[in-house]
């Protein structure tokens, strides 16, 4: 798949709601994720906290605004998610997002 640079991932959010699954730390250091403010964190330590299967630290409406509130410390899961590769377009046509 050929990656979209027309996608702003500020209007829409939808790779940070699909699935409590995807916010998982799997590369990052132990300094890494001590810098992650805890109550971004889930209980058990394997990832991000979601709100059902949004991400606790996604701000705004999916599909019109969003922000992280923490993107620049955010976990490498969410670092590696491109605007139109497969996690984006999956996550997109979850939220009937074109």
């Amino acid at each position: 798949m050929t990656l979209s640079t027309e996608l702003d991932c500020q209007a829409c959010g939808a790779c940070c709601s699909y699935s409590h699954e995807w916010p998982r730390f799997s590369t990052e250091s132990d300094a890494d994720l001590d810098l992650l403010p805890a109550q971004f964190v889930s209980a058990d330590q394997s990832g991000m906290r979601c709100d059902g299967e949004r991400c606790s630290a996604l701000s705004g409406t999916i599909g019109k605004q969003v922000s992280c509130v923490i993107y620049g410390l955010r976990p490498d899961v969410c670092r590696t998610c491109l605007p139109g590769d497969d996690a984006c377009s999956t996550a997109r046509k979850a939220f009937g997002l074109a």
